[in-house]
């Protein structure tokens, strides 16, 4: 066995036929071929699972219990392993709480500086917050000249049983709003006075150290920590604890007071979130001058609605009918109405197939939904009731997430909210200098040196533009592909395998060098780096590259070429060498079209757009462009896409209004708009590509027409493996069984009920043209569209499938085997099979993603063929290809973050190659050649 290679014999793992190939290791090796061709299949699905299963398998039995387990692949052998480490696109987190400071441990490192070199500041008077030892009280004692006279004072509680208690132990004098008097049980007490019982007296004199040192830890226990020393009239206080000037005694410095996912140093409003959520009457509302529920407030809206109900009887007992508009009733019982009241009222309606009869107060539209946003346990139930609530930063922490004792924390004369919400090449240049002094120099050096590592790492990966406390559920995959990328260059291991997933993902041609550059330091380090990719930069630095192929689906999963890279690229066999070579390209367009229309957006401001003023050409296809963090998603799909939702949707117009931009004109041009992000199409295998087209709903309706059928009663319902009726209710429609195996992996065997076919004998008796719907479900999207052929509806989402290149793929393929590039492309179809009236303005966001070059030009003629329909395409782009075939190009930055949000350049793409300034144009000009 060579331990300087890994060598995959036969493996079947998907749509793999026996493939076999030799990957050396500490090199780093692209795989690469059309979307579906079988790449994750190989990276992913055999050589990282089974890298992680054999690993697994070398801890103890109970270890392995905790840890999530895989099956072991479908391959003869796999030799020369190292341990693996995935670095894929799936794992970004949807927490609200967690940021690119706490994925990086920046932060968790800031908060430790923090807590041991931090310096309270009094926010009332600016002095420092400080708290005294008695060494230290008592040193600054005997500094005061000989014959001082000190008189040491115990603050205590102003209560008559702490009076007696102090009599009792022998204590006769007490200061009452500093004037000292003799006391005992009748001495009369105004109620709000300071007190503060004088424990003892003393003179300053040579060797009186002993007695003050008793003096002062005697005070300290009376008081619990407070003491306040009367020198010459003059009141001195001095505290163990950290106490303002007002009296507010501050926690401890700790890391977790810095924390806001801890209650120690989370805002007590917000809870940490920085921001506060919140239903709105405006969002509720749809139309007031129709009558409540029918057709004024939109949740009151639905059949059998429970609160529907109660406000019908509600209003009748306040003798209003129930068909006055909203906007003509009485200003009191509309509060009522809203906000709720404190009468009871006699309620009396039949909700479905029950009867209700009860007395309560009317519990008022805004807090029954607040009570039933808290009390739900349903993820759908919750996201339906998020339309109606509008998010607004916290009143207190103003969106800083921590509480008042953090935030008057300082380091550097800065607060930890103030390093976290810096871009992280900002953040880099303060900690670059070494700010510390002394003592606080020793103990924050390591601290800084940490942070200003991992500040660089990011930089190095093209990520300086991210601020620290950006949220991790924000980031594009490939943002947080790059972030962990970054994280495993400071751990410096060495003797590992690394699987990456496409990292040059939403990454700039300026920008994809600097990752380039971190994965050979990667490889430097003496690590093997296996990469998915389709970027022509990355394939030409690689060391080797493994070409998937022919084709996609059932037509891939074979080795084509595998080679080093010089020796590949002369592989007559490869259809990626001849695009990398350029025998094979993408071809310019003959002319570009005349865009003579625009949506003529005023004043854009969003994140790091600021105050723009843009102009988009309609009837074309038009790319926005610039560096990783320009400003282009926040301008397209935070600023555009809501305000042409806001004044073109018929319905929920209302979720869309956004106070972020001037105005907007040229509207009128466009009928409808469908936007199209990267968010995936399903997480369970219950999602497949008949369920996600809407396919399956048309298919089950067709089953239900049948003679046999409609002889049984059998409705469109009886047709779904989700529900109970027409599905296996052994496998309760999985079509396999899961047996847990404790500390194995759990075993996945088929049903032996349906055999795997998701449904019971009755169900799978219907037939339509002599196949069951388990039949159906098991065609390619070729077959289907044979088989469907006379059924209009039907084959126009089966061709447009076919357009985009999908016809491989199974309509019941689960979600979870879908590659990137399939997921996007399955977008993309759904939309297009889409009947539209009229213009129709598509925005996409990379939709090139995970695509090869082959699958790029397939994607581009479908979307020439929209725009040739009469429509208008708008898409985030940085693939050169898709860019030097628009019609129109804008171009945002010059650099990201605060650096970026201006137009550099617009016009076409020879426009854009001959502007100087412009990193898109400098490279644009090679493709333009």
């Amino acid at each position: 066995m060579n331990i300087n290679e890994i060598k995959v014999t036969k493996s079947n793992v998907h749509n793999l036929k026996n493939a076999s190939v030799t990957i050396p290791k500490n090199k780093i090796t692209v795989i690469t071929g059309p979307s579906g061709s079988g790449k994750s299949s190989l990276a992913f699905d055999t050589i990282y699972v089974e890298g992680q299963r054999r690993y697994i398998e070398s801890l103890s039995s109970y270890a392995r219990q905790f840890l999530g387990q895989h099956q072991p692949p479908d391959v003869d052998s796999i030799t020369g392993l190292s341990p693996t480490i995935s670095i894929d696109q799936k794992s970004t987190t949807k927490n609200p709480r967690s940021t690119v400071g706490t994925i990086t441990e920046i932060y968790d490192y800031m908060r430790v500086l923090f807590a041991r070199v931090g310096t309270i500041i009094d926010p009332e008077n600016g002095e420092e917050v400080v708290n005294h030892t008695v060494p230290q009280i008592v040193r600054k004692l005997l500094k005061y000249p000989e014959k001082t006279r000190l008189q040491f004072l115990a603050p205590v509680e102003n209560n008559q049983m702490q009076i007696r208690k102090f009599i009792s132990m022998g204590f006769s004098k007490i200061s009452i709003d500093q004037k000292i008097i003799p006391f005992d049980a009748d001495t009369k007490i105004p109620p709000k006075a300071h007190l503060a019982i004088v424990v003892d007296r003393v003179l300053i004199k040579e060797g009186i150290k002993k007695r003050l040192t008793e003096s002062v830890e005697e005070t300290l226990k009376l008081s619990n920590g407070s003491i306040e020393v009367l020198v010459n009239d003059q009141i001195e206080k001095y505290s163990e604890h950290l106490v303002s000037s007002s009296g507010e005694v501050y926690p401890d410095l700790e890391p977790r007071l810095f924390s806001f996912n801890s209650p120690v140093g989370a805002c007590p409003e917000c809870n940490g979130i920085g921001q506060s959520k919140s239903f709105k009457q405006d969002l509720m509302t749809i139309n007031d001058e129709l009558p409540v529920t029918k057709g004024a407030i939109k949740p009151l809206l639905k059949r059998n609605n429970f609160l529907a109900n109660m406000t019908e009887c509600f209003l009748e007992q306040e003798g209003i009918d129930i068909n006055t508009p909203l906007n003509k009733m009485p200003k009191m019982i509309i509060d009522i109405l809203w906000h709720g009241g404190k009468k009871k009222y006699k309620y009396s309606f039949k909700s479905e197939n029950s009867h209700f009869e009860f007395s309560k107060i009317y519990p008022g539209v805004l807090p029954w939904h607040e009570k039933k946003s808290l009390e739900t346990t349903s993820e759908r139930v919750r996201k339906g009731l998020e339309e109606y609530m509008r998010i607004s930063l916290c009143e207190k922490c103003k969106g800083q997430r921590l509480n008042q004792f953090a935030l008057s924390t300082f380091v550097n004369k800065k607060r930890i909210t103030d390093y976290s919400s810096m871009d992280i090449e900002s953040c880099y240049n303060e900690f670059k200098v070494n700010f510390l002094k002394g003592e606080k120099k020793v103990i924050g050096e390591k601290l800084i040196k940490e942070i200003r590592q991992r500040l660089n790492f990011l930089i190095e990966v093209g990520l300086g533009y991210l601020t620290v406390d950006r949220a991790a559920n924000s980031l594009s995959g490939g943002e947080s592909q790059r972030i962990r990328l970054a994280t495993q260059i400071g751990s410096s291991l060495s003797g590992v395998l690394y699987v990456l997933d496409e990292p040059s993902i939403g990454l700039h041609q300026r920008d994809n060098s600097k990752l380039i550059k971190t994965m050979v330091s990667l490889r430097d380090l003496g690590n093997t780096l296996l990469v998915v990719e389709h970027d022509e930069d990355t394939m030409m630095q690689a060391d080797y590259i493994i070409d998937m192929g022919p084709e996609a689906g059932i037509h891939g999963g074979e080795v084509i070429a595998a080679d080093y890279t010089e020796k590949f690229l002369k592989n007559k066999k490869s259809l990626t060498a001849r695009y990398l070579t350029g025998k094979e390209k993408i071809e310019l367009p003959s002319k570009r079209r005349s865009l003579n229309r625009h949506i003529n957006l005023r004043g854009a401001t969003q994140n790091n757009v600021k105050n723009l003023d843009v102009d988009f050409p309609l009837d074309g296809l038009v790319s926005i462009t610039g560096v990783s963090g320009s400003g282009k998603s926040s301008l397209l799909h935070n600023v555009l896409v809501p305000a042409c939702k806001s004044l073109i949707s018929k319905k929920d117009k209302d979720l869309y209004i956004r106070k972020n931009y001037s105005s907007i004109d040229g509207l009128n041009a466009i009928e409808s708009i469908i936007e199209l992000d990267q968010a995936p199409i399903g997480r369970t295998p219950h999602s497949n590509p008949a369920t996600y087209t809407n396919l399956l709903d048309g298919i089950r309706t067709l089953y239900s027409q049948t003679p046999e059928s409609q002889i049984r009663g059998y409705k469109a319902g009886r047709f779904s493996f989700n529900v109970k009726g027409g599905r296996c209710e052994d496998c309760e429609g999985n079509g396999s069984k899961k047996i847990e195996m404790h500390f194995l992996p759990d075993v996945y065997v088929t049903c032996s009920e349906c055999r795997g076919s998701r449904y019971n004998n009755e169900t799978l008796s219907i037939l339509y043209k002599g196949r069951s719907i388990a039949d159906v479900l098991q065609m390619t999207i070729d077959e289907a569209f044979l088989f469907f052929k006379n059924h209009p509806k039907l084959s126009r989402v089966l061709a447009t499938l076919q357009s985009v290149g999908l016809g491989y793929i199974k309509l019941g393929q689960p979600a979870t085997t879908l590659s990137g590039g399939e997921a996007q492309r399955l977008k993309l179809s759904r939309e297009l099979a889409k009947k539209t009236k009229g213009h129709t303005l598509y925005v996409l966001d990379e939709p090139t993603t995970g695509l090869h070059f082959k699958d790029v030009k397939v994607l581009l003629k479908a979307i020439n063929d929209l725009i040739n329909q009469g429509n208008s395409v708008i898409l985030i782009e940085h693939n050169l290809d898709v860019i030097k075939s628009s019609d129109y190009v804008i171009d945002l930055g010059p650099e990201g973050g605060i650096g970026g949000g201006q137009i550099v350049v617009q016009g076409t793409p020879e426009d854009v190659a001959k502007c100087k300034s412009s990193f898109t144009g400098k490279y644009l000009k090679k493709s333009l050649k």
